[in-house]
């Protein structure tokens, strides 16, 4: 992947995005952060470019959605709030024609970020597939690590990546796009896999919320066999 290379990402106001759009940046990925307002979008991207001096070489802007998908080579991050999952999908829906969407969204339940509403197609990327269609191929991925973390640029991102999607090489892709952060990713498999791998996120929150694990922004690492750290 090319140092010069474009991804957007669509939310990407929120604090998961702007987390991901400073650490991408860092990466050498430039990063076209889009909302609905692309106003503020512009005037958030400023705000990380601040942030991102002596840091990083290559640019955050803002764009609204729209802008932002047609700014991107190919990936195009979708980072919104589960409540605006569907309609954000359905106003951007003509414009992914030939990108990879690479959805976030967790279908936490209304009030209750500790439990899972899942959609009648079984998890939020499933839900994606099937509003896009074949023709734009999604895959879902960083559903389980915290906006905290990504914002934290003096910590490293303390979990691994698991990845689904139903088309392999853009799984692939999307797993060494992820890679580009210095974590750990993997290909998990088909996008049914999503059921579980979005349902960890509020078993997370649980833990983190609760008293028996001694620290908070947990995260989920795949580890080999044997004594812990060896």
């Amino acid at each position: 992947m090319n140092s010069d290379t474009t991804i957007a990402i669509l939310g990407g106001t929120g604090p998961q995005g702007q987390g991901l759009a400073i650490r991408f940046a860092i990466a050498g990925i430039s990063v076209a952060l889009g909302s609905r307002e692309g106003d503020r979008a512009a005037a958030i991207a400023e705000e990380l470019n601040r942030k991102l001096e002596g840091r990083s070489a290559v640019p955050v802007r803002g764009y609204d959605n729209l802008a932002a998908i047609d700014a991107a080579e190919r990936f195009v991050l979708l980072a919104v709030p589960y409540s605006g999952h569907d309609a954000t999908l359905g106003v951007v829906k003509g414009h992914l024609a030939g990108k990879v969407l690479v959805d976030l969204v967790v279908p936490l339940a209304a009030g209750n970020p500790r439990a899972v509403a899942m959609p009648k197609e079984g998890s939020a990327t499933e839900a994606a597939q099937a509003l896009l269609g074949r023709e734009v191929k999604v895959v879902g991925a960083l559903h389980n690590v915290s906006a905290h973390t990504l914002n934290a640029l003096e910590e490293n991102i303390n979990c691994d990546i698991l990845a689904c999607g139903d088309d392999v090489e853009a799984t692939d892709a999307v797993v060494e796009l992820i890679k580009r952060l210095g974590v750990e990713s993997y290909n998990c498999g088909p996008a049914v896999h999503a059921r579980c791998i979005e349902a960890l996120t509020p078993l997370l929150i649980r833990l983190n919320m609760s008293k028996k694990v001694p620290f908070s922004h947990a995260g989920i690492r795949i580890w080999r066999p044997g004594r812990p750290g060896v």
